[in-house]
């Protein structure tokens, strides 16, 4: 967002988390390829968008589309806003009640609100998922992602070459059963 245009009310966002489907990957890596430096996306794996940088995006996608509960303990989204595929987020598990986040937006999506609204989703998924905290790692250049963290409640602390967040999560309330009193369960 250049100087002088107005700040976006996020109350007024609507930005979602997709499931990753074929369908999806494809438009996740035209946004990827279209708009975002591959540095942003993948690991270093040579110059610009090759072959092998295009086939990791395929493979890690679709290895997460099991879940966190699948081998590769780690799920990843599509975030959507106004029907159009804005970027990525996921969750890793990393140890006993921890998940790790990490996010990309393609250039066009950024500085508009949808990176934190997409952080606040996907805490809510780890919640879900019995998390009881979430972390994340980004560079000491990164001060849009270190932002983005710090909006959210993370403790930033850094690291030789890098910084680390974390942020301690609520779990969400139990459920009860429909046609039970309080405090009863079915066994």
């Amino acid at each position: 967002m250049s100087q002088g245009e107005p700040t976006p009310d996020v109350r007024r966002l609507d930005v979602r988390l997709l499931d990753v489907t074929e369908e999806v990957l494809e438009r996740l890596l035209d946004l990827a390829l279209g708009d975002a430096d591959p540095d942003e996306v993948t690991p270093p794996l040579g110059a610009g968008w090759n072959a092998e940088r295009i086939e990791w995006f395929r493979k890690y996608h679709r290895d997460a589309m099991a879940g966190l509960d699948g081998t590769s303990q780690e799920k990843s989204w599509a975030i959507v806003t106004g029907g159009r595929i804005a970027g990525s987020i996921r969750l890793k598990r990393t140890g006993p009640g921890a998940v790790e986040t990490g996010i990309w937006l393609g250039r066009s999506f950024r500085s508009q609100g949808f990176g934190g609204l997409a952080l606040k989703l996907v805490a809510a998924e780890a919640a879900s998922a019995g998390a009881t905290v979430l972390e994340a790692a980004t560079t000491p250049a990164n001060r849009a992602a270190q932002a983005l963290l710090r909006s959210a409640g993370a403790a930033l602390s850094e690291q030789p070459g890098s910084v680390r967040a974390r942020l301690g999560l609520l779990q969400p309330p139990v459920r009860r059963q429909a046609g039970l009193p309080a405090g009863m369960s079915q066994e």
